[in-house]
């Protein structure tokens, strides 16, 4: 039950401010103008200096800030003026935590992360964003960019610009690089940088950093059983992981003259190092997605493979279509798995072997049932592995998915 004293109390009112005044809306001017205390940067306040409302500036230690909110907020509508929008990087969070979630009123607005793909004309929505403010190294930044293609990096005075270029130029792939300053002041500026060429310049503050790996890219290095992950041109996490890719191929019993079907194949992983076991034979990496039949090309490209050939199907309609295979890859399929295993199977030369990977043990289940019913002798191995990621002050050891690895032989 409320009570007439809680209803009385007033919210404070946290309205972003976007990249400028400019930005703000006819609903977010309302309540500045009504506001009896104002508080915001020096930079924010000053736009509104016109108005009759006690300003308080915004500065360390933010608990005096604090403390000023709490002592008015009672007794006076209290508005405060934040950066871009105040639950990305902002004061928001701050305020929520203080002065409880229930007396605080949040008004979003753009923040600086839509500004910069805005500017860039860049879809952001597959953005991953990284912050380096406060930190000692680059650890974070360069684990980012093991594993995504799009990056947004929110700079400091320190970890600035080209704080970052050296672990760009090492990183295995080419990217990208904008610094975006003073994002909505008339001082704004847009520069593109080449990690590969010696920059001296310096830029001004605020500024962010947007990094794009670039396609088409020369392969870091020769194919390799174990090729990192990385040198894939891959979804984010959508890649049969080196050390579980060993254990496929392993159990596959590759020879040099065989055929074998990578169905499900994703960014091509498994089919591209099972190029390297089969010389005088041929591979077909089989994939239902358009942009996977993309990726799996460009890294055939990469690593200049010729024995491999992407086939872009709905499974299990088309197999029929193709060589017949000595060995079978599966790591996808989903609610088709069957159907997929069974025509597979059908197709299989005698003595042939079926290898599939699963995460779920409803894909497991499934493929037990059907490789059973269709009489091939089966065994599952299951795996789980670990890899080391390094901490401030030594390694700690980060454990993947544990995946079963099923194989099934074909009677002769």
């Amino acid at each position: 039950m409320t009570s007439h004293n809680d209803t009385a109390k007033k919210s404070v009112h946290v309205i972003g401010m976007g990249l400028s005044p400019h930005d703000l809306t006819r609903s977010h001017l309302d309540l500045i103008h009504q506001a009896q205390v104002l508080v915001g940067a020096k930079r924010h306040l000053e736009a509104f200096s016109h108005l009759p409302a006690r300003q308080h500036e915004i500065h360390s230690p933010i608990s005096e800030v604090l403390d000023f909110i709490q002592e008015n907020m009672d007794t006076r509508q209290v508005v405060v003026l934040a950066s871009g929008d105040p639950l990305f990087f902002g004061i928001g969070k701050t305020l929520i935590d203080s002065l409880g979630a229930d007396r605080v009123v949040i008004h979003p607005n753009i923040s600086s992360m839509a500004a910069a793909f805005a500017r860039l004309k860049l879809p952001w929505q597959e953005a991953v964003r990284v912050s380096l403010h406060g930190r000692k190294s680059m650890a974070c930044l360069k684990a980012a960019m093991d594993e995504n293609s799009l990056l947004f990096v929110l700079t400091d005075p320190a970890n600035d610009p080209y704080s970052l270029l050296q672990t760009v130029r090492d990183h295995d792939d080419s990217w990208n690089m904008w610094v975006l300053e003073k994002l909505g002041t008339s001082d704004e500026k847009i520069t593109i940088l080449d990690p590969a060429e010696i920059c001296d310049a310096g830029h001004s503050q605020p500024n962010v950093v947007v990094l794009q790996k670039k396609a088409w890219t020369p392969s870091p290095g020769p194919l390799c059983l174990g090729t990192p992950d990385r040198w894939f041109v891959h979804e984010k996490g959508l890649i049969t992981k080196a050390p579980v890719r060993a254990v496929v191929l392993s159990m596959l019993r590759l020879e040099k003259n065989h055929t074998l079907w990578d169905l499900g194949a994703g960014s091509g992983s498994v089919a591209i190092e099972a190029s390297l076991l089969v010389p005088r034979g041929f591979v077909f990496a089989v994939e239902k997605n358009a942009d996977r039949i993309q990726q799996i090309r460009a890294n055939a490209e990469r690593f200049k493979v010729e024995n491999l050939t992407a086939v872009h199907i709905e499974m299990p309609a088309g197999l029929d279509r193709l060589p017949r295979p000595d060995r079978v890859f599966i790591g996808g399929g989903g609610k088709a798995l069957p159907e997929i295993l069974k025509k597979a199977g059908d197709l299989l030369k005698p003595g042939g072997r079926v290898v599939l990977n699963a995460v779920l043990l409803e894909t497991l289940n499934t493929a037990t049932l059907q490789l059973e019913e269709m009489n091939f002798k089966t065994r599952i191995t299951q795996i789980q592995v670990s890899r080391s990621r390094k901490m401030p002050w030594g390694k700690r050891m980060e454990s993947l998915n544990p995946v079963w690895i099923m194989a099934g032989e074909k009677e002769k």
